[in-house]
């Protein structure tokens, strides 16, 4: 086939062509579909020469299915489109992975509370326990199996073998007396 024939001939036709041994069918449909696809993929990719390689991929993909073309399901246009666009989509995605190294990469936050709340919380349960020490045995038990343990009052009292009020005026006072041990104290573990 000549190429000012291909004028004639839509883009299937010049496929099917192609597959049965047409060069000049081939170079027909270059020059008919290429200029378009190029335009597209430098328009995604920002750079001309990486978007001649990528129609020039797309190209060579649609020269390998063509033995197997169907007419009438796709464009050639629309499928060489589609080639060109997923191509540009990975190269832009592998721009973004390589460009982004090591240095660039925020530090993964550290779960673990930092040194200085570590230190706090460690003067804290200090002065809770040296609290704890100067209550009455009843009263730190109480204390210590209700608010520290989680505990309700019927297991405490089942615990300590006394009633459910005892219970509760043994936690009253204890905090009452935990809040005087530790209002001094108070400024100076609220950092």
């Amino acid at each position: 086939m000549a190429l000012d024939q291909s004028d004639q001939l839509d883009d299937d036709a010049l496929i099917v062509l192609f597959a049965n041994g047409d060069g000049a069918a081939a170079e027909a449909l270059t020059l008919r579909l290429s200029p378009q696809a190029l335009s597209f993929a430098k328009r995604m990719l920002g750079d001309l020469a990486e978007a001649e390689d990528v129609v020039q991929e797309a190209m060579l993909r649609l020269w390998r299915i063509a033995p197997d073309w169907r007419p009438g399901e796709a464009k050639p246009a629309t499928w060489l489109y589609r080639v060109v666009n997923n191509l540009c989509i990975d190269r832009l995605r592998k721009r973004q992975r390589i460009n982004v190294g090591l240095d660039d990469l925020a530090e993964p936050m550290d779960p673990s509370p930092s040194v200085e709340a570590r230190l706090i919380q460690e003067d804290r349960m200090a002065a809770l326990d040296a609290a704890f020490a100067q209550l009455p045995e009843r009263q730190r038990q109480a204390v210590i199996l209700r608010h520290i343990e989680g505990q309700a009052n019927p297991e405490i009292a089942q615990i300590m073998d006394i009633s459910v009020e005892a219970v509760e005026s043994l936690t009253a006072r204890g905090k009452r007396t935990l809040a005087k041990l530790l209002a001094s104290k108070k400024e100076e573990l609220s950092s």
